[in-house]
């Protein structure tokens, strides 16, 4: 009866001990160049790192070279799509004025999320966090097993025969 106890209360513990690991996880998101290493996840800390080419260490980000305001840089297609907003009220509009004016709001905030994204350096860091996340999921898996293995052994050793 102790036999089959004692593996099924660890197997039940692995997770309470996964899913309060990860509600007190750091995130430390690192961008790292060239050959250096990453330095590993320690403790309750989660490292993650962006690889960039060696050439790009002392470089200003791309998304922050040049004048953003620029005129020259703006297409003719975001000056079309600003002038189709000029002078908008109303239902839809982001606006105080009207009725239903906030509506618009949310779809204001897409917009720029949206154009932020575009503009981005193109590191995807929720991909990135998810993939060390499951990494250190499957270190728990294999921490479980080890430990449920050696508990066996032990009472494999311990029975009279």
């Amino acid at each position: 009866m102790m036999r089959l106890l004692v593996p099924a209360i660890l197997l039940a513990l692995v997770p309470l001990g996964a899913a309060h690991a990860q509600e007190r996880e750091r995130i430390n998101q690192i961008v790292v160049y060239g050959d250096d290493p990453c330095p590993p996840s320690t403790g309750d800390e989660i490292v993650v790192c962006a690889r960039k080419s060696e050439n790009e260490r002392f470089r200003i980000p791309e998304n922050l070279r040049g004048n953003p305001t620029d005129p020259a840089r703006d297409s003719w297609v975001n000056r079309a799509e600003r002038l189709e907003y000029v002078g908008r009220s109303g239902i839809g509009s982001c606006t105080p004025t009207g009725s239903g004016g906030a509506s618009g709001c949310f779809n204001q905030l897409m917009r720029q999320a949206r154009e932020e994204l575009a503009v981005g350096d193109g590191t995807n860091w929720t991909q990135l966090v998810e993939a060390a996340r499951q990494e250190r999921l499957g270190q728990i898996d294999e921490q479980a097993e080890r430990i449920e293995a050696q508990i066996k052994a032990e009472e494999e050793a311990k029975a009279p025969q």
